[in-house]
Order: C-alpha cells, then sequence, then structure tokens
C-alpha cells in the first residue's frame, strides 16, 4: 500500500490542476486555441455593408382596353354561254366589309366604340352597275354601372353610306333619279338613359333623351323650295331636320355553336311629336365559320320609316367570302 501512495497523490494533483484548468485557463482556451484571450468587445473595428439587391422588373401592367377587329372580301361571279337555252345574266358580284369594335373596362366604367363599314357592287353584262350593299355605321357608348346589370348611358352615333345611290329604269340600263350619297342622309344619334345588360352577349337602352340630326348634303337629293313633299324627313328648302324622341336599342352577339354566330340590332326611334309612329330598323346577320378564313353569311335588313315609305323596306344577300379576325 505505501508503495503505491506516490502513485496515487500524482493523481490527485493532476486531477485539482484540471478543476482549476477548467474554471480559468479553459476559458481562454475555447476563445483562442492559442491561448491568447479576445477581447470582450468582439464587434469593434467590424463594418457591416448594406447591399442592395435588384429586383427585376416584371413589366406587368394592367390594361383596360379590349379591341376586334374584321376584314374580309366576298366575291361572286356567273357566266353563260351564247346558246345557253335557260336564261341567265353573266355577271360579278365584288364586296367588301370591315368591323371594328374597343371596349373598355375600369370599376364601374365601360366605354364602347364600334365601327362598321360595309361595300358592294354588282356588274351584270349590258347594264350599268349598281351597288347592292353600302353602310358607314359608327356607334360610342359610355356607361356607369350602378348594379350588376343596370347602367345610366350616354351615346353617340353616326350613320350614312359612301357611294351615290341611283334608281334604274326597268332595264337597268339608263339612270333616272339619284335617291342617295354620301351625308345625303347623314344622321347624327344622341342618346341617354338606361342600359340592361344582363351578360356579354345582349344589351337593351332605354333612350329617354335622345336627339338625331338629318342632314341631305347633296344639291341632286335634298328637297327645293318647291318640292311637294319633304325628303328623309327634310322639309323643302332645307337640309337640316332636328328631331328629339324616345329611343329602344338593343343588340345582340351570340354564338349559337362552335361555328355559327348570330349578330342583331334593333333600333326603335319614337318622336315625341308622334310617338305613334316610331321608325323600325332590325339589322341581322347569321355567319357560319366554313374554315379558319371562309365563312358564308346570311344577312337581312328590315326598315319601316313613313318618312320614307310607307311600306316596310327590306334587303336580304348571301355571301361566301374571306373573313381574317384579329386577335386570331
Amino acid at each position: 500500500m505505501m508503495r503505491h501512495l506516490p502513485l496515487f497523490l500524482s493523481f490527485v494533483a493532476i486531477f485539482c490542476s484540471m478543476q482549476a484548468f477548467s474554471q480559468g485557463d479553459l476559458k481562454e482556451l475555447r476563445e483562442d486555441p492559442n491561448t491568447k484571450r479576445l477581447n470582450a468587445d468582439t464587434t469593434k473595428g467590424v463594418q457591416i455593408k448594406q447591399i442592395n439587391v435588384p429586383i427585376p422588373k416584371l413589366g406587368l401592367e394592367i390594361d383596360y382596353w379590349k379591341h376586334w377587329t374584321k376584314f374580309g372580301l366576298n366575291l361572286n361571279q356567273a357566266t353563260f354561254s351564247d346558246n345557253w337555252k335557260a336564261g341567265g345574266v353573266n355577271s360579278v358580284a365584288l364586296g367588301g366589309t370591315f368591323w371594328h369594335k374597343s371596349e373598355y373596362n375600369k370599376d364601374r366604367f365601360n366605354f364602347v366604340s364600334e365601327l362598321d363599314f360595309r361595300y358592294g357592287k354588282v356588274w351584270n353584262k349590258d347594264q350599268l352597275a349598281k351597288k347592292n350593299n353600302d353602310r358607314i355605321f359608327w356607334d360610342n357608348k359610355l356607361a356607369y354601372k350602378f348594379t350588376d346589370i343596370w347602367a345610366l348611358y350616354f351615346s353617340f352615333t353616326f350613320e350614312s353610306q359612301f357611294d351615290v345611290g341611283y334608281k334604274y329604269d326597268p332595264k337597268g340600263e339608263n339612270i333616272v333619279d339619284t335617291l342617295s350619297a354620301f351625308m345625303a342622309p347623314g344622321y347624327f344619334t344622341e342618346s341617354f338613359g338606361l342600359e340592361y345588360k344582363p351578360d356579354k352577349t345582349f344589351s337593351l337602352r332605354f333612350g329617354t333623351g335622345t336627339a338625331r340630326q338629318t342632314l341631305i348634303l347633296d344639291n341632286r337629293i335634298a328637297p327645293p323650295l318647291n318640292a311637294k313633299a319633304p325628303v328623309y324627313g327634310v322639309e323643302p328648302g332645307k337640309k337640316f331636320k332636328n328631331d328629339l324622341a324616345f329611343q329602344i336599342t338593343a343588340n345582340l352577339d351570340r354564338n349559337l355553336s362552335q361555328n355559327l354566330n348570330l349578330k342583331a340590332r334593333y333600333n326603335l326611334f319614337a318622336d315625341y311629336k308622334d310617338v305613334t309612329d316610331p321608325d323600325h330598323r332590325l339589322d341581322a346577320t347569321l355567319t357560319a365559320k366554313v374554315t379558319s378564313l371562309v365563312n358564308v353569311a346570311l344577312t337581312g335588313i328590315l326598315v319601316y320609316k313613313s318618312d320614307d315609305s310607307p311600306r316596310v323596306q327590306y334587303s336580304q344577300a348571301l355571301t361566301m367570302g374571306v373573313i381574317y379576325a384579329l386577335p386570331r
């Protein structure tokens, strides 16, 4: 036992040294392996530099406008030999259309501008060329929605034609009279009222405050002072007429199927001087899409206006042509 006493005392000494070391010097070793004590303020002299990381612009902007455009050309042609016994006349008919619509929607405000140009002509053998389609139509409407389906609106509309329209003799070889021309007549219509629009394909306007100006700026058509009757409602010796009226306008633009579209516009114009004899006009177009470019269209127009004729006027056409639409 006495032999192992020095070894036991050595272990005790080492253990006590380790305890003392752990209480003091071990802290220094943790701070610096080289046993050099670090200052308590380790942030002294350290500079933090702010780095601005650029954020790329994604270019995301809200576009409140939408635009649609269609333009097309149709051609009809027929040729018969000199000995063709079934009868017929060599003819060529050419027509063009241009339609554009722009619409703006933001919050409860809505603005729509629609432009419709149509012109066509037919050439029959041994006869004068005659127009078979001629229309300028420009409609603008500003509306404020106070419910989901009702709005207050103001509209401005212009209507006329491009070319001179003639009356021909029964054989179609000579001009008998001049019936119409650009701005003869020309119509400007301003209307204010309520609009009912349950969905994007149908709208109905009630124009309680409507004014329409009729102009005849071609002297060949304007009624002279000694004329017996008004022309397009304009009194003899005048070229201008203003009417205050109640107006109803219905617009329909609906796809009946994937390749079949019906577009129609009905307008009633009742002059406050005589609301029992209103003017009526219905324009309807049924379009069948054959391919992405080729369409077949059936159009019809019904007009009743006692200032022009005591009977209903009508026009009908069936065409096949190339139509290009944007956006694709």
